[in-house]
């Protein structure tokens, strides 16, 4: 498929020019999906054919990664079924260290003369880059996992489901927005599972299987007299979750204010569209924004988003360091900022965590492409910036001896290197909910939604804007506004915080498409958060004519 094609059939916008990457493989068809692939003994022999032809040739350290990554993706548009996709990737990608310098090469050859040349070819090129490199790489300790496995928790693989059932819901979904009121839908759902073996020299071996999914919409609304027009995409999370997401459980929906269904485990893609053409209509009448400043309140579908751009991006190790700068730009939360162990990265009761191992999450996994066991730890601290994300080669440049378990490579022939964990924003410990908050605010703005956004190179200053917009006064919603965005800048943000929904609000946002790196890679991750109040935040008018 086209890239051109593919943005035009998934309306996406922005992230969906990040796509392309995950349609590279063969194509094959739905059925070929259910094959079990490499026997888990010969995984273990192939590995062991790159360690061993790494050791004999001088190096110091090697692993091996053998990946099958399948995907399936379904776009339908109104009536119509736009594209099935189908593919498989399989191959081998080998790291080594010699002379204290990294070499890494890749083969889809994943046999034993194919992966001695490749291994060959990656100490090859670690001995050519070890004449400039200055200083020798340092890798943390990890220890031995011998032979484990892990796997997401799903009860029901998308494997295992007809396509024909995946388009009857796609095309259920589109049927139901556009009886309520949109003239154009486009839906779409994304279903990977990515098959990984690591093996590394200091003696482990690790099976994972790991599943996502992420089903999303555009609806559109036209005014058909003035010619304008509006959207409204899915409310719906990317999620590390099987089929059994679309089961669209009651239990799992939470109501929330003007309307909308808020999801957390399960999602209901028709009932979410009939919603979502109800507000393109709405939006097409709704009161434009008067700029000045605003309590917000922020959904969490909303606020990960921003949790994305505001905290995750500036506290990878490498932007602080500046070795990350051509994609995205660098970091204004630099190391004097961390080792004052004072700097007040947002108000008291903000506190900021890194999660591999959250269930339902984008980014859970057992272990990293480092073999490294994953865990959870602070970023932000009663609103203290207390550490940052970082693998094995770069946690002694923090003072630490352990990786934080962080380190992904989009495919098998890619090097993997520092991707950001999931970053979550914890709830309130108090009973509190989305009512109870609106009732406390006087004049402010609900938000549910992400939408779009801009923020500078040192990951400070930033606009972001959003799915759906309610004023809100007195304690209470009053109607819809449009042209809504807000402005200001990281610390100043997270200082305006002032109150947090608690747990039962919990919900995460997340992206398939998070890019990173020059050559580009892609990474899937989750930002939970609760609903949350920032106060007195500059909000402008993007609709008005200066």
């Amino acid at each position: 498929m086209k890239r051109r094609d593919f943005i035009q059939y998934t309306g996406l916008g922005a992230g969906a020019l990040m796509m392309p990457s995950l349609l590279l493989g063969n194509d094959i068809p739905a059925e070929a999906l259910l094959n079990p692939g490499m026997d888990i003994a010969i995984k273990k022999k192939m590995a062991d054919v790159a360690l061993n032809t790494a050791k004999s040739l001088g190096a110091s350290y090697a692993d091996a990664r053998i990946g099958r990554y399948l995907n399936q993706y379904v776009f339908t548009r109104e009536d119509k079924v736009q594209n099935v996709v189908n593919t498989e990737s399989f191959g081998i990608g080998i790291r080594v260290i010699v002379n204290g310098t990294w070499g890494f090469a890749s083969t889809n050859s994943v046999t034993e003369d194919g992966i001695k040349k490749a291994t060959d070819q990656a100490v090859a090129i670690a001995k050519a880059n070890s004449k400039i490199q200055k200083e020798e790489v340092k890798l943390a300790p990890v220890k031995s996992h011998g032979e484990v496995s892990w796997k997401t928790p799903i009860t029901k693989d998308f494997k295992d489901v007809p396509v024909s059932e995946k388009v009857d819901l796609l095309l259920s979904a589109n049927a139901a927005a556009l009886k309520n009121g949109a003239n154009y839908v486009n839906s779409a759902l994304f279903m990977v599972n990515e098959q990984k073996y690591f093996a590394s020299t200091d003696g482990s071996y690790i099976d994972q299987d790991v599943h996502r999914i992420w089903p999303t919409f555009t609806v559109t609304a036209i005014d058909k007299g003035t010619g304008k027009f509006k959207s409204r995409q899915a409310m719906s999370a990317p999620m590390g979750m099987g089929y059994e997401y679309m089961d669209g459980l009651a239990s799992e929906k939470l109501k929330g204010p003007a309307g909308l269904n808020l999801y957390r485990n399960s999602y209901d893609i028709v009932e979410d569209a009939t919603v979502a053409a109800k507000q393109a209509k709405e939006r097409l009448t709704a009161k434009s924004v008067e700029a000045g400043k605003y309590d917000l309140v922020l959904e969490p579908n909303h606020l990960g988003l921003t949790i994305h751009e505001s905290v995750g991006h500036p506290l990878e190790l490498d932007r602080v360091l500046g070795y990350e700068a051509n994609y995205a730009g660098t970091s204004f939360a630099t190391l004097d900022k961390w080792k004052t162990k004072n700097f007040k990265y947002g108000s008291e009761i903000v506190n900021l965590v890194a999660d591999k191992t959250q269930v339902g999450s984008l980014g859970a996994v057992g272990y990293d492409d480092e073999g490294v066991k994953t865990k959870k730890w602070d970023l932000v601290r009663n609103g203290i910036l207390t550490n940052y994300q970082a693998i094995r080669d770069q946690v002694h440049m923090i003072d630490q001896n352990e990786s934080h378990g962080c380190c992904y490579s989009q495919s098998w022939n890619d090097v993997q290197f520092q991707r950001m964990p999931n970053v979550s924003l914890e709830p309130g410990k108090e009973k509190y909910s989305i009512d109870d908050m609106i009732k406390d605010v006087e004049k402010g703005i609900y938000i549910a939604g992400r939408g779009s956004y801009s923020i500078d190179q040192q990951r400070y200053n930033f606009q972001f804007g959003g799915t759906v917009f309610y004023e809100i006064k007195n304690g209470k919603i009053v109607g819809m506004l449009d042209d809504v965005a807000y402005q200001s800048n990281t610390q100043e943000f997270w200082n305006s915080c002032a109150k947090i929904c608690d747990k039962d609000d919990y919900r995460m946002f997340g992206s398939f498409f998070d890019g990173k790196g020059q050559p580009s890679q892609i990474s899937a991750v989750s930002h939970g958060s609760s609903t949350t109040r920032f106060n007195g935040v500059n909000v402008i008018n993007t609709g008005r004519k200066i």
